[in-house]
């Protein structure tokens, strides 16, 4: 027997079908943790974005209206998800002298600052590359990288373009690197 559309387990999943909802958490939660890890979040923040995401679903059930266009629906909102547990952790905490930095001693500052130049540098580059080539470079970066089939269908995009594609946004990236701001 053929497995449902993703039409009709939307629909059934809106009517309450508790084996239409498993089939879409089991269709799509490795793309979800994929999209997860890809963010850096902690295994508890992922795990929280994960289940945010799927509570977003369940409020958008009955509102979805190209069901063959989940996979990137499911993407987008995780993405949001962990782009709004990240701001939350970002809180600055004050202090009144550097030299009172508990345990700071002047050559790992000077490795921790190159290091935070560097990858600050990087995502500068990264933010100017496309919105296509965000999105597949942070999905690919995931731990385990999903698909290339998951990623296809997750992007929108043939599954013959994505190592092409790649290749072309990592070459934008290096060269965006390369030129001194």
């Amino acid at each position: 027997m053929d497995s449902p559309g993703q039409a009709e387990l939307l629909d059934r999943a809106a009517a309450g079908d508790q084996s239409a909802w498993d089939a879409l958490t089991d269709r799509y939660t490795n793309l979800l943790w994929s999209v997860a890890r890809a963010m850096r979040l902690t295994e508890a923040d992922a795990a929280d974005a994960v289940q945010a995401t799927w509570l977003r679903l369940v409020e958008k059930l009955g509102t979805i209206r190209d069901p063959d266009r989940l996979p990137g629906w499911l993407a987008t909102t995780i993405r949001r998800e962990c782009l709004a547990l990240l701001r939350q952790r970002t809180k600055v905490v004050p202090t009144e002298d550097f030299d009172d930095l508990a345990g700071a001693d002047d050559t790992a500052v000077d490795q921790d600052l190159l290091l935070q130049e560097r990858d600050a540098a990087l995502w500068r580059a990264f933010e100017q590359i496309s919105a296509q080539c965000r999105a597949l470079l942070r999905v690919l970066m995931a731990d385990p990288p999903p698909s290339y089939a998951t990623v296809a269908v997750a992007l929108d995009m043939p599954v013959g373009g994505i190592g092409p594609t790649r290749q072309r946004c990592l070459a934008t990236l290096r060269r965006l690197m390369a030129v001194p701001s």
